[in-house]
């Protein structure tokens, strides 16, 4: 009886040490084969056709754009293509935003590899699968409100350190919005003052620095 067709396993990350660890990871398992790697997300868009994986491991964060924009750009072209994002960051925003683009699980790297290639065959085989870490941060914020995009431009010109004259003058917009904005932003993220609402939009993933 023939064995099965092993996993085409496709890893995009920039960090040469990762990859090279997910490889012996891959490389010493009987059923999975690692089909190719890529260190950008432009590169993984172009060379995902010729790879023709059945998985994806995708970095959330690549350096010419976000994994999750990358997902995006294959998952267009091919609607089938089944996406794990791995990554060190955990905030909840991101996390929603890459389940609903299409993300068939979401791993932290600090995760154990016995259970990241265990996932890899649930993936395989259909399943979504969110590990218990991030289902806490799921849960934990799910009744809260988000941030309008308007509000996250004015969260992420906050943590440039500028000031609602600034703000008010890059987004075109008066000064008495920018502080209703600022007040809006600090109630929904439960922040005391600028500082903490930077922290938090930080933590989350609303924003980047």
């Amino acid at each position: 009886m023939p064995l099965p067709e092993p996993i085409r396993i496709f890893c995009v990350d920039d960090h040469p040490l990762m990859r090279e660890g997910i490889a012996a990871v891959i490389r010493s398992q009987p059923d999975m084969h690692l089909v190719g790697e890529a260190s950008s997300g432009r590169e993984s868009i172009q060379r995902f056709s010729e790879a023709s994986p059945n998985v994806t491991l995708m970095d959330l964060r690549l350096p010419d754009m976000s994994g999750i924009d990358a997902m995006i750009a294959i998952r267009s072209e091919f609607p089938g293509a089944y996406v794990i994002i791995l990554t060190t960051f955990d905030g909840d925003v991101e996390i929603r935003r890459a389940l609903r683009a299409g993300a068939r699980a979401y791993l932290l790297k600090s995760m154990n590899p016995s259970e990241m290639v265990e996932i890899i065959r649930q993936v395989h085989q259909g399943k979504k699968r969110i590990v218990s870490e991030i289902a806490e941060q799921l849960a934990q914020y799910y009744a809260d409100e988000v941030l309008t995009p308007r509000e996250v431009e004015v969260l992420s010109q906050l943590a440039g350190g500028n000031r609602n004259r600034d703000i008010a003058e890059k987004l075109f917009i008066t000064e008495e919005t920018v502080k209703v904005h600022v007040k809006h932003i600090m109630e929904k993220l439960g922040a005391s003052d600028r500082t903490q609402a930077v922290a938090i939009g930080l933590r989350r993933g609303m924003i980047q620095l």
